[in-house]
């Protein structure tokens, strides 16, 4: 990962959360309140954001600090925030509860990002 890649990740995530926040709050909040979905879909928005944030954060590293190694962090980010949010939003949109088994794969790729990033910090 670049840390052009980590900015314009970050970036694009950021702006879709924004979106899919405006989205889900106007378009579709009769949708997520009669399936009792508001809480999921408010969880895949705001831990979007948060991981579009340490993207950029990851890519700002990479100009500043080009010596360490930020990529797997970067990585860890922008893939387990499209595995955990990604399946958030299709239990949201199809009802199909089976995605959920997933999302647990998404969150510990988000703990491993942050660890990592630790790792690359502390060295």
């Amino acid at each position: 990962m670049t840390a052009r890649f980590a900015l314009l990740a970050g970036s694009l995530l950021g702006a879709l959360g924004v979106g899919l926040g405006a989205f889900g709050a106007h378009a579709l909040r009769s949708m997520l309140l009669a399936t009792n979905r508001i809480d999921t879909f408010e969880t895949a928005v705001k831990y979007q954001f948060y991981h579009a944030l340490a993207l950029v954060a990851v890519g700002i590293l990479m100009q500043q600090f080009p010596e360490k190694n930020w990529s797997a962090a970067g990585w860890s980010f922008l893939v387990g925030t499209l595995i955990f949010s990604g399946s958030l939003y299709l239990i949201c949109f199809t009802g199909i509860k089976v995605f959920g088994a997933i999302t647990p794969i998404g969150g510990v790729a988000l703990i491993a990002g942050w660890l990592l990033l630790a790792w690359q910090v502390s060295r």
